[in-house]
Order: C-alpha cells, then structure tokens, then sequence
C-alpha cells in the first residue's frame, strides 16, 4: 500500500483516478480548490478544500510525506485559454513549478505523476504524435503544459528528480461502474452529443471544412478509466521516469462520434455546423506504444467509451 496525493481530486480525471487507486487499496488524499461532487464524498481518506499551490496544501503534502503525487490540478480547455491565457500560465505553470520545486526540497523520495496533454504537440508531424516529436503548440493551455514537461526532464537530468509525465489525448467515458464520470455541461465533444441526444437539443459542430477525410476534426480517444490506470502503474517505480502518450493509436473523426453515438442510443442527433475555434488542428493522434510496451493499461474501446458515458450522461441532469 503507498501513500498517494490527488491534486484535482474533485475532476473528471482526478476523481477517477482516485477511485482506481482506493480500488488497489492505496492510501489516498485529494486536494481542490473545489468541493467533490456529492457521488465522491467519501472516497478519499481525507479532502482538503485549498488551492494545491497555497501555503496550507504544501504544508499538508510535506506532513503527508506521499510515496507519489498524481498532479491532475490545472484549467485544461484550448478555446478559453486563446482569451485568457493568464490564467493558465499561471495555474498550470507558474503554480506547478512552485508543487515541484517543493517535492525536490522536502520530499524527494516521492515520484511525481503529471497530467500533459496531447495539445503540447500542436500539429503532428507524420500520421501520429510520438514522443520524441517537436512540440509546437497552438494554444497558451498547449505551451502551458509544455513548460512544465520541459521543466520536469531537467529537474530529472540535474536533480534526478522522479517523475512520470502522461499526455492525455480525448479523456471520455465514465466509471464502468458507474461511480464517477463528467460533470453536466461538460466541453468534451462525446459528452455534448450525449447530452443533446438525451435532451433532444441541437448539437453545434465546430468546423466541417478541415483537412480530413470527411472535414471534421480527427481525434484520438481514450476511455478515462484506461488514463486513471496508467497513473495506478506509474506508481511503480519500475517504469522509467519520461513522458508517455496515453491514447488509442487510432484517430476518430467528430462525424464518427455521432455516427456511434447515434448507433449505441437509437437516438438521431440534430446537428448545426458552426465555426471553427481557434487552436484546433485538424488531425491529432498518438503513438502510445512507448508506455504500452511497459504496462498492460488499456481495456476500453469506442464502443465501450460511449456506452458506459451513457449510461452515466443518462442517469445526471
């Protein structure tokens, strides 16, 4: 059993994540600056209602002295952070930057779990991200995460510092128990369509003039619980300290969505085409198979990802 500290732990991925980590019997904290919803209580051994880069939470993690910090806390959508990219330097980096330098000085020994993303890349270069791509970000969300990756690799060539740094593509689904899954109103374009199906309201797709197959953003997804047990592995700290992708290899246009969508809920859906925002490429997909060489992690298909969000979309109003 090992001690782990959930930054963001009141998320989407962040509550997953705890609940996959409870599931393996590890002790766990979380910490937000916002409450956890009513369904994730009492899941933790004990929540703390502070932002993870006040003086209070870093006082608790050093106390705590975790085996590991899974680092899901940060403002995660590109669109928003074009108008406001203040907010994401500073919380995704400037904030970051401060939790590491305090891991480095008090508490060493502990492995540090990061949540990038897929967006540091800005556009593949070849069919595929690899990890080993030249990142060129679209978006200050993008450069954000990227700054902390490139900060992480040189505390670890200087410091030896010990960190594994995920960079999640399309995060969907739900709890395949249905414990835990997206909040309602969510971004994410799985979640909208299937609360436009649910509600039988019109679904706005952005931009049907890209340079794909069928004009529509070509994404890869991967199920959330899939990213949630990644982090679980990571705590062995027999994987190599780097960065990983976590996706399914395998792109999947917004048309394709709403196909599946609409096959798996006999639901038609309404679509209104709208304009593109800013910061999107048009195809972006990973090569995973850096951390799929290491760890048997990934369960869940399309399929799978669209059904059990819902079962959950269903169930939440």
């Amino acid at each position: 059993m090992s001690v782990v500290i959930v930054t963001g732990s009141a998320g989407y991925i962040g509550g997953q994540t705890v609940l996959q980590l409870k599931d393996a019997g590890h002790e766990v904290y979380g910490i937000d600056r916002r409450h956890p919803p009513k369904h994730m209580l009492d899941v933790t051994n004990r929540f703390m209602l502070q932002d993870f880069a006040s003086d209070a939470a870093l006082s608790w993690i050093i106390q705590k002295q975790p085996d590991a910090i899974v680092h899901c806390a940060g403002t995660s959508l590109v669109g928003p952070s074009m108008k406001d990219p203040s907010e994401y330097y500073n919380n995704n980096m400037v904030k970051t930057l401060k939790l590491v330098d305090v891991v480095k000085t008090s508490m060493p020994r502990s492995r540090f779990i990061f949540s990038s993303s897929a967006a540091t890349y800005g556009r593949p270069i070849g069919d595929s991200c690899l990890e080993s791509n030249q990142c060129m970000p679209l978006s200050p969300y993008g450069e954000s995460k990227l700054m902390i990756d490139i900060i992480l690799e040189s505390y670890h060539k200087a410091h030896n510092f010990n960190y594994v740094s995920f960079r999640y593509f399309n995060a969907c689904g739900a709890d395949p128990l249905g414990r835990h899954g997206q909040e309602p109103g969510a971004t994410h374009i799985i979640a909208r369509v299937l609360e436009s199906l649910r509600d039988d309201k019109e679904f706005t797709l952005y931009g049907d003039n890209y340079r794909t197959n069928d004009g529509t953003c070509v994404r890869d997804y991967v199920h959330v619980d899939d990213i949630a047990r990644a982090h679980l592995l990571a705590l062995d700290t027999t994987i190599p300290a780097g960065i990983y992708n976590l996706g399914s290899n395998t792109g999947t246009s917004c048309k394709e969505i709403i196909a599946a969508a609409e096959r798996i809920t006999g639901k038609k859906l309404k679509v209104a085409i709208g304009t593109r925002r800013g910061g999107d490429p048009a195809t972006l997909t990973a090569s995973a198979g850096k951390f799929n060489k290491l760890a048997d992690w990934r369960h869940y298909n399309l399929n799978d990802i669209i059904q059990h969000a819902w079962k959950w979309t269903s169930n939440v109003r």
